[in-house]
């Protein structure tokens, strides 16, 4: 099954097409990512298997025009692996926010749109570019079944304590107000795949997960399921991101209202869009540009990445006490994944508890499965690049064919 896999994120687009044999048996045909949407100049990498691919830099001032992108390269006649777009069988998205409506993946209908328009107030940089990239799948490919995989489902196994807010119980039944999470694809799969690597049995581990990019979280991991994650009612909630600003005293966000005599719609704008590395930076939002402004000595960059460190070693240290121990931290996405001095100086922090990393492979690493604590370490520390589109794409083929019976 030919599967086309978008995962929307708040200024990026992935994108994955694979030939689906089965869970474990597949080809990808080609992928790519649209990136620093928004931004002065974005940039489009598409990677298509077995024939030289293309990186192009443009303006890419939103995700329409992001996926316009993506869907001119995999017909494009050089560059391109399909003939048509009518060779797709299946699309599964990416969506950030299902809130406590889905424990799972679930097949594209009205149903399913309203509840994601829904959560839209929930993930206000996910859930409305998400719905556009269904939208405009559906413009090309009208007969072509969607399903949609929720990064909250993973995190529905967290008990009521770890959940609820201590607000009036009133509008949790009225509004749904509770703690969500986010990048529960992503915590799933490299837990999993961390489990493996280090020879842990998943259903009797204790496992933290770092989702560390433009959005990030950190997720607890006991036995195989969730019992706790960074995020919150939305994405905005943990530690500091590209744009958003994490915690905060609640108590900032009407004072600031009332200074700057701002309305909802422009506080939330700032907290999401104006926040995080730009806002304390006031540069940029790309941990890239921190890395180099701190090269340079810019005190403001300097000050954003030791708080994101900062950030990461608080949640860590939180959820080793939560559960009792941790057998595994595993880190991944873009920051994760290809910064080494980030990674060493988290588990730098950790050393009070025997954690010890080898730092010529953790320099080394990037983009590829390695644990690289050393061998008498208490903790097992690994890079696992995550995969969320594989998930998505197995959850869609799942769901599809059981359709087709």
């Amino acid at each position: 099954m030919i599967i086309l896999v978008i995962n929307c994120g708040s200024s990026s687009i992935k994108y994955q097409l694979l030939d689906m044999k089965s869970d474990d048996v597949y080809d990808l045909l080609a992928k790519g990512l649209v990136e620093k949407i928004g931004l002065p100049e974005g940039t489009i990498r598409h990677r298509p298997s077995g024939k030289e691919g293309f990186v192009r830099d443009l303006p890419i001032p939103d995700h329409v025009v992001g996926m316009k992108l993506v869907m001119d390269a995999l017909v494009d006649p050089v560059y391109g692996v399909l003939k048509s777009f009518s060779d797709v069988e299946a699309v599964g998205h990416r969506i950030v926010q299902g809130a406590d409506f889905f424990s799972g993946s679930a097949l594209v209908d009205e149903d399913v749109l309203s509840k994601i328009e829904f959560c839209c107030d929930f993930a206000p940089l996910h859930n409305p570019a998400h719905l556009l990239g269904i939208h405009a799948v559906t413009d090309v490919l009208p007969d072509v079944p969607q399903v949609v995989t929720f990064d909250t489902a993973f995190h529905q196994t967290m008990e009521p304590y770890a959940y609820m807010y201590a607000l009036p119980w009133e509008y949790y039944e009225k509004y749904r107000i509770r703690r969500y999470g986010a990048h529960g694809t992503s915590h799933q799969y490299v837990s999993q795949r961390g489990a493996r690597l280090a020879g842990l049995d998943l259903g009797h581990s204790k496992i933290i997960t770092c989702h560390i990019g433009n959005g990030s979280s950190v997720t607890a991991i006991k036995d195989g399921k969730c019992v706790d994650t960074s995020m919150g009612f939305t994405p905005l909630e943990g530690m500091i991101m590209g744009t958003r600003c994490g915690i905060i005293d609640a108590n900032i966000i009407p004072y600031i209202m009332k200074k700057e005599g701002l309305t909802p719609a422009q506080m939330t704008e700032i907290m999401n869009k104006k926040s995080g590395f730009l806002g304390l930076s006031g540069v940029s939002s790309d941990a890239r540009d921190m890395n180099d402004l701190a090269l340079a000595g810019n005190k403001k960059a300097k000050i954003v990445l030791k708080k994101l460190t900062y950030d990461i070693v608080k949640l860590v240290g939180g959820y080793i006490a939560e559960m009792n121990g941790v057998d595994l931290i595993v880190f991944t996405a873009g920051i994760g994944e290809n910064n080494p001095r980030l990674r060493r100086r988290v588990c730098e922090q950790l050393a009070y508890m025997g954690v010890k990393i080898d730092n010529e492979v953790n320099d080394a690493a990037r983009g590829e499965e390695v644990i690289f604590s050393t061998p008498d370490s208490t903790v097992k520390v690994a890079l696992i690049p995550t995969d969320e589109e594989l998930v998505i794409a197995r959850d869609t083929m799942r769901i599809v064919s059981t359709l087709e019976e």
